[in-house]
């Protein structure tokens, strides 16, 4: 697999990455592992710190955070400065609140008194994530944050067409003092995969992603006993029933379906509406979608972003001309 920036709107490669070599992986779960020894002896709230520190890094240089974004994905400013936003938030909410999380519990056994039993959280090790596209810091960030607090570190794998939004991740935490390698990006392909869950050093495995990249990972992951959590596509519906504020609910629909371009997993993918509200629920609809203003994603006034890649077009057209042949009126 080849990672390479291209900017959806104009189809230009700015930038190419070399796919990782064996050895290069290697390294890359070495520099990880070293960084854990040191990190998951550092108090909770030193790496509260990091993750704070780290969230005023990203609000201060909000606007080159977000170009990465919108240069490698598409996503519109207003949504791309959004999403930077709500990854500092995460990234705070853990420096407010790791050590009340990471606190002890203690559990009453009969005959040993209140506190003999103690329910802990001690990190794993390296943790291996693998992070989709759509929301190319926040899926780093609702992850990793939890993940660093609690001691662990991360090997991250991002998707292929955001490489310099990963490299962004990477240099953020080391710009906010985490040693180096406790976000570890690592450029690999698909099948370094199995290299990955097989060391011994990897503990385990964060997926989002689709139930193919899933069902392989969870597969290696069984086969080497390694922990893992996979987070994958949804199919939402949207249904509107017949006691409905329609025109809000028509509003809402076209905020669910287009925002970051429909790339989401919950967006409103299957709209489902009560026949009684249904006309008046299309014209409000039709006409939400009709002001989408498509265009440049970096200029303001665009609405509507372009698609994530090529492919992605290429996909949606197939599944257009398919229910246009299954006799769906395509507007």
């Amino acid at each position: 697999m080849a990672y390479a920036s291209t900017n959806p709107y104009t189809g230009e490669v700015v930038a190419t990455f070399p796919t990782a070599t064996t050895e290069e992986v290697d390294a890359a779960i070495a520099s990880a592992d070293h960084a854990f020894r040191e990190w998951h002896t550092t108090t909770v709230e030193h790496r509260a710190s990091i993750l704070q520190r780290a969230a005023d890094l990203l609000r201060a240089d909000h606007a080159r955070y977000a170009g990465i974004l919108t240069l490698e994905m598409g996503k519109v400013t207003a949504e791309a400065e959004a999403e930077v936003e709500i990854s500092a938030k995460i990234l705070e909410y853990y420096a407010d609140h790791g050590a009340e999380l990471l606190a002890p519990r203690y559990l009453h056994a009969e005959g040993y008194g209140d506190t003999d039993v103690a329910v802990v959280n001690d990190p794993l090790g390296v943790i291996f994530t693998v992070e989709p596209w759509n929301f190319p810091y926040y899926q780093v960030v609702r992850v990793g944050a939890p993940l660093l607090i609690g001691g662990n570190t991360m090997l991250l794998k991002h998707a292929s067409i955001v490489p310099q939004a990963a490299l962004a991740m990477e240099g953020l935490m080391e710009e906010a003092g985490a040693p180096k390698g406790a976000l570890t990006n690592v450029f690999a392909s698909h099948e370094a995969s199995e290299q990955i869950l097989a060391d011994a050093r990897v503990r385990g495995v964060a997926l989002t992603g689709s139930e193919g990249a899933g069902a392989s990972i969870a597969a290696l992951a069984g086969k080497n006993l390694k922990k893992s959590t996979l987070e994958l596509g949804g199919m939402d519906a949207f249904i509107v029933l017949d006691d409905a504020d329609v025109e809000k609910a028509a509003n809402w629909a076209v905020l669910g379906r287009h925002w970051n371009g429909g790339q989401v997993c919950t967006s409103s993918k299957r709209l489902i509406v009560a026949d009684s509200v249904y006309d008046h629920f299309l014209a409000v609809y039709r006409a939400g979608v009709a002001a989408l203003v498509a265009g440049d994603p970096s200029d303001p006034e665009t609405t509507l972003a372009p698609l994530s890649s090529a492919e992605a077009v290429d996909i949606l057209r197939v599944q257009v001309e398919h229910a246009r042949e299954e006799g769906v009126t395509v507007e």
